[in-house]
């Protein structure tokens, strides 16, 4: 008898644990919730909103600029630059008020440039701006948008430290592990509030573009910026203790974006290469001496930890030949793409939502080990539907390109967030009180740099495997090779630093 009833028991015991961590995972990230998180969630939220303008960018700059591939590429180089200088907007956050603000009026004044950009795109798309081409124009706004979104970003990301107590209403300390707990799970409640972002306007940005012209759709996405604005309205933000300026920090940021506008400007030969060796450098000099407020042990945990992120942010794209085969070749329209982006957005979600309270517990390179191996098996399709493999399983299966696209969008979201949840944990936690925004800026400044990387790259690709519009024959190729350097770049960062790291 206690043979023949031991296996039920055993089952029922596995699924009570199954139950369990689902409804953890579950409930975490909504019992995580304070009230006084709600600006910053409100910023990251609109950034994730600002998609509602995504899809009809893309089909208007294929329909009205003269761009290549290439030279997009070459053009986002120069908008990831001002991502690598948060350093600045970080020091000017924490040591210059404006009107007495500290954080305030700096969400207020990214709102005003990212609606100043959005006005410019509307005026290129509808011809009432025409004191310039409209290449220059978009490259106006773009550049107007990414400053508007970074300065607002580095004030949520100040903010993220600034709302986990460090000590109890009694002045005692907070055990170290209760305050790391929560500082990952308000980096957690921040990439929730970005993807619900993305999720409420991804359908939505599709199915406008294909109704409105695209003229209207840019000026529809005004109330993205609004929303910001009310969240930074409605609650208190400005807790934050003024700071003196650190004149090595702010100083060199500030050479440094003088450096890239003399570059930019001076066409000199390789500028963008130049710019990136002379970020690198200046951002681990900056770094060096925030650092020193750091404990030793964590600050080496850093540094390492920030060499496989790095490694990890630091591959190529396709570029936007991919994006405009689909549309040419396989008949993907706006409504589609919006389908897509709906899916993905959801499901992006979705993963960051159950999967929140186990990544945060696990060490980072492990996390970006497996997402480097399942990103490179789900990126698979695409190269398949570049070799045309499309059309084979249409005549074998009954399936063609949409369907192969909707799957790979399908299994592929959950794990497009996850990998940064561990490594603003870390930097979030070792952040040094009265510099958080600082501090903050300057790792993500080196993460982003990893990015300028990346898009040099796929500028490189784009030269090397000439694609455009209309001209797809080197498109297979120029898929494989980004495949092969996702791989291989990221594991090389974990093997390399990994042990380090944890």
């Amino acid at each position: 008898m206690t043979a023949v009833s031991g296996p039920p028991s055993s089952v029922e015991s596995r699924w009570r644990h199954v139950r369990d961590r689902l409804r953890t995972a579950v409930l975490t990230p909504v019992r995580a919730m304070r009230l006084r998180y709600l600006p910053l969630l409100m910023i990251y939220f609109a950034y994730g909103a600002l998609g509602l303008v995504t899809i009809a960018q893309a089909f208007w700059i294929k329909e009205a600029l003269t761009f290549t591939p290439a030279e997009l590429a070459s053009i986002a180089v120069w908008l990831t630059l001002p991502w690598t200088i948060k350093m600045v907007f970080g020091q000017l956050a924490d040591s210059v008020p404006v009107s007495g603000s500290q954080r305030r009026a700096y969400v207020y004044i990214g709102a005003s440039l990212v609606a100043t950009g959005l006005v410019i795109l509307a005026g290129a798309a509808g011809g009432w701006i025409a004191f310039a081409s409209k290449n220059a124009l978009y490259v106006t706004a773009q550049l107007l948008i990414v400053i508007g979104v970074v300065l607002q970003d580095v004030v949520a990301d100040a903010m993220t430290t600034e709302v986990v107590d460090r000590k109890r209403p009694d002045g005692t300390p907070r055990p170290l592990h209760e305050v790391e707990r929560e500082l990952g799970l308000v980096q957690v409640l921040g990439r929730l509030a970005l993807w619900s972002g993305i999720l409420s306007v991804a359908g939505l940005s599709g199915w406008l573009a294909q109704v409105f012209s695209y003229e209207t759709v840019f000026l529809l996405g005004l109330i993205v910026p609004a929303i910001s604005v009310t969240g930074a309205t409605l609650v208190r933000l400005d807790s934050a203790s003024r700071q003196p300026i650190d004149w090595r920090i702010l100083g060199g940021g500030l050479l440094f974006g003088v450096a890239v506008l003399a570059i930019g400007l001076g066409g000199l030969p390789f500028g963008q290469e130049l710019i990136f060796l002379i970020s690198v450098t200046i951002i681990g000099l900056m770094l060096a001496r925030v650092a020193q407020d750091v404990e030793e042990q964590h600050r080496k945990k850093i540094l390492f930890a920030a060499l496989v992120i790095f490694f990890y942010r630091a591959t190529p794209g396709v570029g936007e030949g991919y994006r405009w085969f689909t549309i040419d070749v396989l008949g993907f329209d706006e409504g589609f793409y919006g389908t897509l982006a709906q899916v993905g957005a959801g499901l992006s979600l979705v993963g960051a939502w159950l999967f929140s309270d186990v990544i945060t517990r696990q060490p980072i390179p492990k996390v970006l080990l497996w997402l480097t191996v399942l990103g490179t098996i789900l990126t698979l399709p695409s190269l398949a539907l570049a070799l045309r493999w499309d059309e084979w399983t249409e005549q074998m299966f009954g399936f063609g390109a949409r369907t192969i696209a909707f799957v790979d969008t399908t299994v592929s979201s959950p794990f497009v967030e996850l990998s940064m949840i561990p490594a603003l944990t870390l930097v979030a936690l070792n952040a040094p009180p009265g510099r958080r925004a600082t501090w903050f800026a300057l790792m993500a400044s080196l993460m982003n740099v990893a990015l300028v990387a990346g898009q040099l790259q796929t500028k490189y690709l784009n030269l090397l495997f000439d694609v455009d519009r209309g001209s797809y024959e080197n498109l297979p190729v120029l898929v494989g090779a980004v495949l092969l350097i996702g791989f291989v770049v990221p594991v090389a960062g974990v093997l390399a630093f990994g042990r380090r790291a944890t």
